[in-house]
């Protein structure tokens, strides 16, 4: 008897005694993991990841399971349904809260950028002090001005206030008028509005991009209809690790190789066309999907539809009992349908 390792604390309770069924069955039939591979078509590994709660079975298995197990699978479709919609509750909570930490992220960042502005002031205070020199140059010195030049204590001496006491040789009031008069405090208005409407701008150009690559018509216009990242990754996100591709960058390519299946794909849609088990497969973080028979003979073939994309697979080798196509990009799920041809000349579709 498999001795099983115990279930994710974070599994939903549905989902969990989902879980504990399969290994019942597993565990009544005496079949090994290796054998129950070899006697539904499905994986080791996959296997391995349905009981141990890692990964949701798809319907296929479960209708596969029931055969090899002698268990009706009327019942256990049925508990395998409700598992299904806990999964998905599970995975929109998780894309809520990765949501929230992108959000979290932009506000940090966006912060970072208006700290700067507040800086300024010590500019705008050197700005505004540089007219004390000026009043200083009139007849009567203003009240509390000290130091060389006449320049307040609590402003820094401007730089070439030292170099014009040493060419004038003095340290009088008269020579450090004309280096700290309106010319002077024009050029640190200037410097200081130059200052101001450069952090405006970065903020403003922040924000458009925010904008434009978070909203679907908006990153039409700025890039010209350029698709090359699914909707549900969000442009300008990494992609998790092990995924080469998404959106449109995965079309005619294989889920497998591209890192979109195992832990990342979930069933969309299930149909059952004669013995044959048909499903769209649909991987989030791709942004794409595709078709998949099990249970399926020679001759078979599977072909999915997205749009105007159309991508098949088919069952070349005797013995083979599964097929799946290339994957075609969609922003979700409801896009794909999947359409399987027997050799029997028996069709059917998901709907």
């Amino acid at each position: 008897m498999p001795r099983w390792k115990a279930l994710p604390d974070e599994l939903d309770p549905q989902v969990r005694e989902f879980a504990t069924q399969l290994r019942r069955l597993v565990d009544r039939s005496g079949l090994s993991v290796a054998a129950l591979s070899d006697r539904t078509g499905y994986s080791k590994t996959s296997w391995e990841r349905y009981l141990g709660g890692r990964l949701l079975a798809p319907k296929g298995a479960i209708v596969a399971l029931a055969e090899v197990t002698g268990t009706n699978p009327v019942h256990l479709t049925t508990m395998w349904e409700l598992a299904e919609r806990a999964w998905s509750r599970s995975e929109q909570r998780h894309d809520m809260t990765m949501e929230a930490i992108r959000i979290a992220q932009a506000r940090a960042a966006l912060g970072e950028f208006g700290a700067p502005p507040a800086t300024s002031a010590s500019a705008a205070g050197s700005g505004s002090g540089a007219k004390a020199p000026r009043r200083a140059g009139s007849a009567v010195a203003a009240p509390g001005i000290a130091g060389p030049a006449g320049v307040s204590p609590t402003i820094p001496p401007q730089p070439t206030a030292p170099d014009a006491n040493r060419r004038e040789g003095t340290g009088s009031r008269g020579p450090a008028a004309p280096r700290g008069g309106p010319a002077a405090a024009g050029s640190g208005r200037r410097r200081l509005t130059m200052f101001l409407a450069g952090a405006v701008g970065v903020v403003v150009v922040i924000a458009a991009v925010f904008f434009l690559t978070g909203n679907d018509s908006g990153g039409k216009k700025n890039q010209g209809g350029t698709a090359s990242a699914a909707p549900s990754t969000g442009a300008g996100t990494s992609l998790p690790a092990g995924v080469k591709c998404a959106g449109a960058g995965c079309t005619g390519k294989d889920a497998e190789a591209m890192g979109c299946s195992g832990d990342l794909v979930t069933t969309a849609k299930t149909a059952t066309v004669g013995a044959t088990t048909l499903e769209v497969r649909y991987s989030r973080a791709c942004g794409a999907a595709w078709g998949r028979i099990t249970g399926a003979a020679r001759g078979d073939s599977v072909r999915v539809t997205a749009g105007t994309t159309t991508e098949r697979g088919d069952i070349t080798a005797t013995g083979d009992t599964i097929a799946y196509t290339p994957m075609v990009a969609v922003k979700d799920a409801t896009e794909a349908k999947a359409c399987a041809t027997l050799a029997s000349g028996r069709t059917g579709c998901t709907t």
